[in-house]
């Protein structure tokens, strides 16, 4: 089979390698379309500190079960999108229903060889079957809606707040759409330095968008006399969290993503005075089924985000795109379908 393989740091190519075989309890997928996230261009570029090489990378994917592990009972033919976190079920985290920080966690394109291939070989419970009314392009994107699920959960999302999320790119759209589609925030307002993105976040329901890079944020939002009782940082630079604090109104939650390496300065005075909430969030811990349903009832519009498409042959021109194009490039996808 056709597998992208990042040998290491900076080295990747399409190799042919042997057709997974399903071991005990696993399934394999036939991979028919596989989204590129940010976190595949880092473990390309080396600075994802839990990957080992060589990797075949990708962890958004959709297809359907064509083999069976021993004693997995699934239906051959089912389609399935895969939820990339691999826990043991059994230490602490796990056993309060937050696998996505396992002791021991295995995340598929990471720990494991993932999506962008032919085939690939998951445990049964980490396949979910979607509507065969869901077209594959939307279904391949439940994962990163899994994202914004997870966010919103932990922050405890509702229609009383006032919403602010730093970053109109692809996660920060999710938590834009999830936030003001599912939970129909009061209000919902969205900070980036692009225009373009700026102009995504509106048509995906951001109720004001604010240049950062233009004007101040934090006195743009005091002279309007707004202030978020919700802050999602979906752009994760480490000054943000300290302005973040600075705007929030007393009693708010703040949501952090992402993994920066850089240290955030806080006033500890600021937070208590406040009350303040901060909640990180990694991965997603079991929102798979709740995302299907949210598509299935037709409350988001995933398809707004899928910018570009490209055979695994041409993964050169697909991850400039998404590097390097953030005017004209949100989600990317392979399609394993097309010859290569």
């Amino acid at each position: 089979m056709k597998s992208l393989v990042v040998e290491g740091p900076g080295r990747m190519a399409v190799i042919e390698r042997p057709i997974p075989v399903p071991a005990p309890g696993e399934v394999r997928v036939k991979i028919e379309r596989a989204g590129i996230c940010g976190s595949d261009v880092h473990i390309f570029h080396g600075t994802n500190p839990f990957v080992q090489y060589p990797r075949t990378i990708g962890h958004e994917f959709f297809g359907h079960i064509e083999a069976l592990g021993a004693g997995a009972t699934a239906k051959i033919g089912t389609r399935v999108v895969i939820d990339p976190v691999v826990a043991c079920g059994h230490c602490y985290p796990c056993s309060i229903g937050r696998p996505n920080v396992c002791d021991h966690l295995q995340v598929i394109g990471v720990h494991r060889d993932g999506g962008f291939a032919e085939f690939a070989c998951v445990p049964e419970g980490n396949a979910h079957a979607v509507p065969y009314a869901m077209p594959d392009e939307r279904a391949t994107l439940v994962e990163p809606f899994t994202i914004a699920a997870n966010i919103t959960d932990r922050t405890g999302a509702s229609e009383r707040d006032v919403a602010l999320v730093y970053g109109a790119g692809p996660i920060g759209l999710t938590v834009i759409q999830v936030l003001k589609h599912v939970y129909g925030v009061r209000q919902l307002i969205v900070s980036d330095q692009i225009d373009a993105r700026l102009d995504l976040a509106l048509a995906s329901g951001a109720d004001q968008v604010i240049n950062g890079g233009k004007v101040s944020l934090l006195e743009t939002l005091k002279a309007a006399g707004i202030r978020p009782t919700l802050i999602i940082d979906a752009a994760c630079h480490p000054s943000i969290l300290a302005e973040a604090v600075e705007i929030a109104s007393p009693a708010a939650r703040i949501g952090i993503m992402g993994f920066s390496s850089e240290p955030s300065a806080l006033v500890q005075q600021k937070v208590t005075a406040k009350e303040l909430a901060i909640h990180s969030s990694r991965l997603n811990g079991g929102k798979f089924d709740k995302v299907i349903g949210w598509f299935a009832r037709g409350l988001l519009a995933p398809e707004k985000l899928l910018t570009h498409r490209f055979a695994l042959s041409d993964w050169q021109a697909a991850f400039d795109a998404f590097e390097n194009d953030p005017v004209g490039c949100c989600k990317v996808q392979f399609d394993l379908t097309t010859a290569s």
